[in-house]
């Protein structure tokens, strides 16, 4: 089905596995297109309750495939019709999301691991807005989720000078959620994950929707839209269930419905 990347569905996790390890994971046409059906699928899927994007090989990804890139190529064209649908269908998953980085997460592959909820790096990984290096501007989602995770200085840092950021490092400014090691990295990410699918997900895919429109919407807006929130989030089995699991003083066993 997929040509490009591995799909699998383990213990209500859908792993979506980029598989160009020879080209260090970098992106293609196909590459784009597979993710976004991955993204779609596991959306779709009630079964699947969390979302890792992972990196075969030695790389997370090295970004856009430049074997393939002309020089008068329209690089507008290109990020409006591969890397937006691709960041807008993994900000429309309403499930958590995870990136295992193993090796290099480089240009897009940086981009691709920012608009993740939350990001795992085994120590051998690194971070690098690549872009200034070849006389570009960060893009597919960069600009956006970069300043909001670490602030504006480290930012400007980060994409101006052009240089690698340990994993160490990252976790330092709070890019990361963890650091392990390269060994644990499949075992670590998986457990992470079985946690976060045992928490109400309707609950957690509304607070991911409000919570990133909450840097632009004014805060009479935010308050009207959690109101809204709290009622779908009251009408969900997971909240009857939360409830009565309080009164019987156990842990809930949440559904995801």
């Amino acid at each position: 089905m997929y040509e490009t990347i591995n799909y699998k569905i383990e213990e209500q996790v859908a792993w979506i596995t980029l598989n160009r390890p020879d080209k260090l994971n970098a992106f293609t046409d196909q590459m784009n297109k597979d993710i976004i059906a991955a993204l779609e699928a596991s959306n779709k899927n009630p079964e699947v309750r969390v979302v890792i994007i992972a990196g075969s090989g030695k790389a997370f990804c090295s970004g856009e495939d430049l074997s393939g890139i002309k020089e008068d190529a329209d690089h507008r064209e290109m990020i409006l019709t591969r890397y937006k649908p691709m960041m807008e269908a993994l900000a429309n998953v309403e499930k958590p999301t995870i990136a295992a980085v193993n090796g290099a997460a480089a240009g897009a592959g940086f981009s691709l691991a920012l608009g993740c909820d939350f990001r795992i790096a085994s120590e051998k990984a690194f971070f690098l807005q690549a872009f200034i290096n070849i006389g570009l501007i960060p893009d597919s989602g960069s600009l956006y989720y970069l300043p909001r995770i670490v602030g504006l200085a480290k930012t400007l840092e980060l994409t101006i000078l052009g240089e690698k950021l340990s994993a160490m490092d990252a976790k330092e400014y709070g890019l990361v959620t963890s650091v392990v090691t390269p060994n644990r990295l499949i075992d670590e990410t998986q457990a992470f994950a079985e946690e976060l699918a045992s928490k109400p997900t309707k609950a957690i895919g509304l607070l991911k929707r409000y919570l990133y429109k909450s840097f632009e919407t004014p805060l009479e807006e935010m308050l009207d839209m959690e109101a809204y929130g709290q009622k779908a989030a009251g009408q969900t089995e997971d909240y009857k269930e939360g409830i009565k699991a309080f009164m019987d003083k156990r842990k809930p066993k949440y559904k995801g419905k």
